[in-house]
């Protein structure tokens, strides 16, 4: 029996992964509610599909405007079923270079715009004791780099915000997925924030991950399309992931991050033992 379409909610849909979920989605036959700073340009993108797309222009540092897109959402569709919170960007610099506005504005939209569309979203998913949480993390979420600090701990908060949410939301038929992506040739970096202040003490570690990513813009292996779907044909698997990582780079970094992890807490096991009241 053929399954009814499914509705998706995607943030951050004028490009990269976010563009492109939006196309793998309605490629299922599914309708998408797809928010962007452009509403114009993603229905430009996507011109035979104005009966299941809904393109909206939604503030994401404001509660009252997330909670309008979802009632919206819901009355033009009648539900969602999966919502993707996409929308984010980078910011590249040593932590002494960067500026608290800087930092602050990184967690609104990284973090707290996740959680305001996710508790947004939540009561409408347990009244239907159905629907699917995705977070787009990054590999920066399971290891860090020099220079990429504070990006990598507002992508740290999406992991472990994520884990602990699966548990509480698990056993009311409401599954989560956090994808972690590396090397995928969006515009990731033409949208991260490159700090204007720049210490020469830190030329050796920072200024080597500046020099990466100038090398590496829009050379990366990943194809942005491919990742979409990956992340589509998961989500919509009868048994999804909760971490699913995308590229060979992301598998082997995380790998080696792990392994390093447990020689280093077997190298302390003595210690760590013995802290017990005897």
């Amino acid at each position: 029996m053929k399954k009814s379409p499914l509705t998706w909610f995607i943030t951050g849909t004028s490009g990269g992964f976010g563009s492109e979920l939006v196309r793998a989605a309605l490629a299922r036959g599914d309708s998408v509610v797809a928010t962007s700073r452009d509403p114009e340009k993603v229905e430009a993108t996507f011109p035979n599909c104005s009966d299941r797309l809904l393109a909206l222009r939604v503030n994401l540092h404001s509660v009252s405007e997330i909670e309008e897109a979802v009632a919206v959402a819901i009355a033009t569709f009648g539900k969602i079923d999966i919502l993707v919170n996409n929308a984010g960007y980078g910011l590249i610099g040593a932590m002494e270079e960067e500026s608290e506005k800087e930092i602050l504005e990184l967690f609104q939209i990284n973090v707290f715009a996740l959680l305001r569309m996710t508790r947004a979203v939540l009561p409408h998913f347990r009244k239907n004791r159905s629907g699917h949480i995705v977070n787009i993390s990054s590999v920066w979420g399971l290891t860090s780099d020099a220079g990429a600090g504070i990006y990598n701990a507002t992508k740290f908060a999406v992991e472990g915000l994520s884990q602990a949410l699966v548990q509480e939301v698990k056993p009311l038929g409401i599954n989560v997925t956090i994808v972690e992506p590396r090397g995928f040739r969006t515009n990731f970096f033409t949208s991260a924030v490159l700090t204007s202040t720049i210490i020469d003490d830190y030329k050796e570690t920072v200024g080597a991950l500046r020099g990466r990513i100038e090398r590496k813009h829009q050379t990366q292996r990943g194809d942005p399309k491919l990742g979409a779907e990956a992340i589509v044909n998961a989500v919509t698997s009868q048994h999804p992931p909760l971490h699913l990582l995308l590229g060979p780079d992301a598998y082997k970094d995380t790998i080696e991050h792990l392994d390093a992890q447990r020689r280093e807490f077997e190298a302390w096991r003595e210690v760590t033992h013995s802290t017990d009241i005897k």
